[in-house]
């Protein structure tokens, strides 16, 4: 059993494609395919559905997919921990950062750690939170800068860089620019615009909701804040931001609070409990630049 038998494994797993699997690992699908079959003679179980469109696991390759997982997660850490070792850190970090959210700190932390470690390749990738939390947790993604509605995340430690309230975002003739006090009831008479599922804006913003037992209509969903502001400012639907997000639209935007959502939308890095020492000296790095005057709410 090889470890690239397991990495090509959980790409098709996680892909639920051979094509996509082998765009993600770099390697042919003819070569993915000849690899994972090898795995499954050497296991003596087919791992997968092939007979559908989509490929499926089977019930023993629901079984193998988190020890594969593991076993990727612990290869990785042993060749991190013998470069600690030799005092020459190296090898690659994966970095996730949430889709639509530019936070330079991030970068400035990044670029502090590339300086002090050079020959440790640093991988940046973009998605949906919940996705990227998912990945952490999977080994896929070594730390996320992620949206969350919490910060205790099952398996996760993390640093809360920013907390902000949700806000209503509407161009100045619309009726609720003018309210002095605006409620998610006061909300299901207009179209909302809104971040899709999976982000952490979304979340509280569904949960909040779902306390006051309130169904709105979201009719534009986007990952930008920008795309969210354009399309208020348009007056096609009421956006819904966090406060920090509208601070480079106010000029052609109202932004009023929404007084009965009291929960924040949290931005965070997170990252697994044991992880590798590549991870331990960024977040030194990380720590420094987060908590410098004027970042983080």
């Amino acid at each position: 059993m090889e470890l690239r038998q397991l990495e090509y494994f959980v790409a098709v797993a996680e892909e639920r494609s051979f094509t996509r699997a082998a765009e993600r690992v770099h390697v042919s699908q003819s070569g993915v395919s000849a690899q994972v079959r090898r795995l499954e003679r050497e296991l003596g179980a087919e791992l997968f559905d092939r007979s559908t469109r989509t490929v499926t696991l089977t019930m023993a390759g629901k079984a193998a997919l988190e020890p594969a997982r593991a076993a990727l997660a612990a290869a990785a850490e042993l060749r991190q921990t013998m470069s600690a070792v030799t005092g020459l850190l190296r090898g690659q970090l994966t970095v996730g950062m949430v889709t639509g959210c530019t936070v330079t700190p991030l970068f400035d932390a990044l670029a502090v750690f590339h300086r002090a470690h050079p020959r440790v390749e640093i991988l940046l990738v973009e998605d949906a939170s919940d996705r990227l939390v998912h990945q952490v947790r999977a080994g896929g993604v070594d730390l996320a800068l992620v949206g969350t509605a919490s910060a205790d995340l099952d398996g996760l430690d993390a640093l809360v860089v920013s907390r902000d309230r949700l806000v209503a975002v509407v161009p100045g003739e619309h009726p609720l620019a003018r309210q002095r006090h605006v409620t998610l009831g006061d909300l299901v008479a207009h179209p909302v615009a809104c971040m899709p599922p999976g982000t952490g804006l979304r979340t509280v913003f569904d949960r909040a909701c779902a306390v006051h037992e309130l169904v709105p209509r979201i009719t534009l969903q986007a990952s930008a804040p920008d795309a969210i502001a354009d399309l208020a400012a348009r007056g096609l639907a009421v956006g819904i931001l966090s406060s920090s997000m509208v601070v480079g639209y106010r000029d052609r935007l109202t932004a009023v609070v929404l007084d009965d959502v009291d929960a924040p939308a949290l931005l965070a890095l997170v990252w697994k409990s044991t992880c590798s020492p590549a991870v331990r000296e960024f977040l030194v790095h990380g720590r420094d630049v987060f908590r410098a005057p004027g970042v983080g709410r």
